[in-house]
């Protein structure tokens, strides 16, 4: 994983603001409508949840205590949402999806890679946190 690949990358995916977050849900709900059940009817909430993880994450990719914290404080809410480790995957290919399809000449194999990277260590941090709460977190 390369932060200063990612940051690169989504500096170039962040003029793009919420057509970011439109696209990636579509995508993820087109490609695994099984996913769909675990969202609200209206995803504008959403939408801005996500844009705000995906710019705290990139922020604090060189801030290690600060990334897991938040990762697994993401873990134990997405457990309480109904999240499950197999869901993780379809999220990881829509995210990669969207990054590439708004990063424009920015995307390389490299950045795509390092993407990749990335979300395995995000991924398996939040559902290592999820796990070790057992119970998942209540929600509301």
């Amino acid at each position: 994983m390369d932060p200063a690949l990612i940051k690169s990358s989504f500096s170039a995916v962040q003029p793009h603001g919420t057509d970011v977050t439109a696209y990636f849900y579509d995508h993820l709900f087109e490609h695994h409508p099984e996913v769909r059940g675990l969202f609200a009817e209206h995803l504008d909430e959403q939408r801005d949840r996500l844009w705000a993880a995906l710019g705290a994450v990139v922020s604090n990719l060189e801030d290690t205590p600060t990334l897991v914290g938040m990762l697994q404080n993401l873990g134990r809410r997405h457990a309480g949402y109904g999240a499950l480790p197999a869901h993780y995957p379809a999220v990881g290919a829509s995210l990669i999806a969207t990054l590439e399809h708004f990063a424009g000449d920015a995307w390389t194999p490299e950045v795509e890679a390092s993407w990749a990277a990335a979300y395995a260590v995000i991924s398996s941090t939040m559902i290592d946190a999820a796990a070790a709460a057992g119970d998942p977190i209540p929600v509301g």
